[in-house]
């Protein structure tokens, strides 16, 4: 399974030339797409767990496996961590890990509508972490990327600290001009090859000899 993994591919050459325009776009009108059911049943288990709570919040999007979200409320046990994911799929070997900590909820729903119910509850979390390493590297794409999606003022609204973490670096790039066309200012670093890994995709991409990259931007 792991140490056999391809690289990225796209026909990208460099940032998307449609990305300034798509951003700027998502940013001056507001996305206004009916909300699932599913993701207000979703948020109401989040908010009835996190309750009256003061503890930081961390939120865990697209956590997968919640091999991440584990290592995250093991590493901040002051915080509450909701790790989200619409696989359910995903979320079962999760459960059968059986390794989660009091301090950490999964729940399955779709990112986008969650942010916007949380965003709506005033929440804002302390850390928000996106770990999916390399989401539609096809041009045609662009707009299902998180920065070229109508979400994006929204998760911005959250605030907290930005962690997005691929073994795309083009990827992290477009998320770094998206930020600054926002008027926020992220730094890019590769990571170490012998770093902790915090989710199954970064293990294996590690072992397979990608480089990987963290982007980091204060809310």
């Amino acid at each position: 399974m792991f140490g056999n993994s391809r690289a990225v591919t796209t026909n990208q050459e460099g940032v998307h030339p449609a990305l300034e325009a798509t951003v700027r776009r998502h940013l001056a009108h507001a996305w206004r797409a009916p909300l699932g059911d599913h993701d207000r049943e979703a948020f109401a288990r989040a908010r009835a767990w996190v309750g009256s709570s003061n503890r930081p919040l961390i939120l865990d999007s697209g956590c997968g496996t919640g091999r991440s979200s584990a290592l995250l409320a093991r590493r901040y046990p002051e915080a509450l961590v909701l790790g989200l994911d619409q696989s359910a799929h995903r979320l079962a070997r999760a459960e059968r890990r059986d390794e989660s900590p009091a301090n950490l909820l999964l729940v399955r729903t779709d990112c986008a509508g969650f942010w916007r119910l949380a965003e709506a509850e005033g929440w804002r979390p302390w850390r928000h972490y996106l770990l999916y390493p390399n989401p539609w590297p096809k041009s045609a794409h662009l707009k299902r990327r998180w920065h070229g999606h109508p979400v994006f003022p929204h998760l911005l609204a959250l605030g907290g600290t930005l962690v997005l973490r691929t073994n795309w670096e083009l990827y992290a790039r477009e998320m770094g001009e998206a930020l600054t066309l926002a008027g926020l200012t992220a730094s890019l670093n590769e990571l170490s090859t012998d770093g902790e890994s915090l989710t199954d995709f970064e293990h294996k991409y590690r072992h397979s000899g990608h480089r990987l990259w963290e982007l980091t931007a204060e809310r």
